[in-house]
């Protein structure tokens, strides 16, 4: 087989759109040896809806990603996970919620559903009820002498999401992680059929806190596209300008809390005092600490406040002047050091096999930022780094340069604010249309897929976090680590337990 088989493969389905082609039954069961044959073809997510499975993958060659489409008569379709490990997680979702099964899969227990909504598959056209007790889980074995489970969570120490970790560990040395989630369940894709893009716009916002611009922007994007139409200019700079904002203050956060669970707590408490200076001049500027729903299909819902530049000029100075000292006390800080080198690998070829975003793959190896390569507005020339260690600290030192880039893009889109519109009238009448978008958060690429109905309502829409293709690169990190090591590992690559949870 050549090189570009499975590009050419879905290239012979039925063009849907300009970005999306449909495959026949007899296209998609060839398509997990075509991907074998191409290994550069990442895939960047697996979603269904009622009667069809979706595929996007992201071509070697560079340009935007591309859909295939699987029309579904009954309740399963050819797995894609033995080609792409990547596709596992989103299997097991896709069982759970559409209650369409993967043929062939490496992995068919539940994952998201723990048997306790009331209904199973509430995706599909018939949810069916759930009677009885819900089953315990069952997770993979660990074998060997003196092998032992050491249960975690899903309830934790401290404000953090919850989810339930099982360790199978030989003396200290963690032999296998496995990491169940659906304890965060929202229903997310269900709440968001049947409305405008304007209403379904908070559901989006609220998929993860943390990231509530970078989804806001990929749901808001999609929708644009599908609409076809454009933000003003002077949105898309505010939200670029959101947009890095967000990516400093969690930045600091990671960085702080890594410092402080290898026991150092004065970076810890240094980089929270400047996160919290920022939020608060987030919330003077856009009327929220993390500006949620401000950025809504069309453009953005609120102006920045006229005293909102100066607050958060002030702010970026202020994390600006302290950087080099926090940056030379977690490079100095022997102990600190021995901590963090070498700590929690992620293999380069496991990050490109699983198509690792942000400080994760490119803590790896993996040289992909949306905002450089699948370039959009307001972004231009940017410094994007790229280490090769895939260690705990070769992803802090990604931040570090991020965050300090993220300055750098945040005065320069504030020095660009014009007067002007900031949000586009949404067409009347409306109108069915298709669109998808990638926006750079700071865990990596957001993507976000909408088809809307002929009444311009969202019909289907699957948005998909980075953490979908880290959790799995979490477990591989903990293997031959010991179990000390686990809330570095785990605060390194920082993967959303709710931005996974639809």
């Amino acid at each position: 087989m050549s090189e570009g088989l499975a590009m050419a493969l879905i290239g012979e389905g039925t063009a849907r759109t300009g970005f999306r082609r449909e495959l026949s039954v007899e296209q998609w069961a060839r398509l997990p040896q075509a991907l074998r044959a191409e290994p550069e073809l990442e895939l960047l997510g697996l979603w269904a809806e009622n009667g069809a499975v979706h595929a996007a993958f992201r071509p070697a060659s560079g340009g935007a990603p591309l859909l295939a489409t699987l029309a579904v008569t009954g309740d399963a379709f050819p797995a894609l996970s033995p080609a792409r490990p990547g596709a596992r997680l989103f299997e097991r979702a896709i069982a759970d919620l559409w209650g369409l099964r993967a043929e062939g899969g490496v992995d068919s227990r539940p994952w998201l559903d723990h048997g306790r909504w009331g209904v199973a598959a509430p995706l599909s056209p018939v949810p069916r009820a759930t009677p009885g007790d819900a089953p315990q889980p069952v997770f993979l074995p660990g074998e060997g002498e003196g092998v032992h489970q050491v249960p975690v969570g899903p309830i934790h120490a401290g404000v953090i999401e919850p989810g339930h970790f099982r360790f199978h560990v030989q003396g200290e040395t963690v032999l296998r992680l496995e990491a169940r989630l659906g304890y965060a369940h929202k229903g997310v894709l269900g709440l968001m059929r049947g409305r405008t893009p304007r209403q379904a716009a908070r559901f989006a916002a609220r998929i993860s806190g943390d990231s509530t611009v970078a989804h806001s922007w990929a749901f808001a994007a999609a929708a644009e596209a599908a609409a076809g139409i454009a933000p003003p200019p002077r949105a898309l700079l505010l939200r670029g300008l959101m947009a890095e904002l967000e990516r400093v203050a969690n930045h600091l956060n990671d960085w702080g809390f890594l410092c402080n669970d290898a026991a150092f707590a004065w970076p810890h408490a240094r980089c929270g005092a400047l996160r919290e200076a920022l939020l608060r001049a987030q919330d003077g500027a856009f009327g929220h600490r993390l500006m949620m729903d401000r950025v809504v299909p069309g453009g953005v819902s609120i102006d920045i406040a006229p005293s909102g530049p100066g607050m958060l000029r002030e702010a970026l100075s202020l994390i600006a002047a302290e950087l080099p000292v926090l940056r030379r006390v977690t490079e100095d800080h022997a102990s600190l050091q021995d901590r963090l080198s070498g700590t929690g690998v992620v293999r380069a070829e496991w990050a490109r096999l699983y198509a690792a975003g942000g400080y994760v793959g490119r803590g790896s190896g993996r040289d992909f930022d949306a905002r450089r390569d699948l370039a959009y507005p307001p972004y231009g020339t940017l410094d994007v780094p790229v280490r090769e260690a895939g260690d705990v600290e070769a992803r802090l030192a990604v931040r570090i340069a991020e965050l300090e880039e993220a300055l750098r893009l945040a005065t320069e889109f504030l020095d660009r604010l014009s007067p002007g519109d900031i949000l586009t009238v949404w067409p009347q009448p409306p109108a069915a249309g298709e669109g998808l978008a990638v926006i750079e958060g700071f865990r990596g690429e957001t993507f976000c897929w909408m088809a809307l109905d002929e009444a311009g309502l969202i019909r289907a829409c699957f948005p998909r976090d980075p953490s979908w293709l880290h959790w799995p690169l979490l477990e591989a990190a903990m293997e031959g680590n010991i179990l000390a090591e686990f809330p570095l590992c785990n605060k390194s690559i920082n993967a959303s337990y709710s931005g996974v949870d639809l």
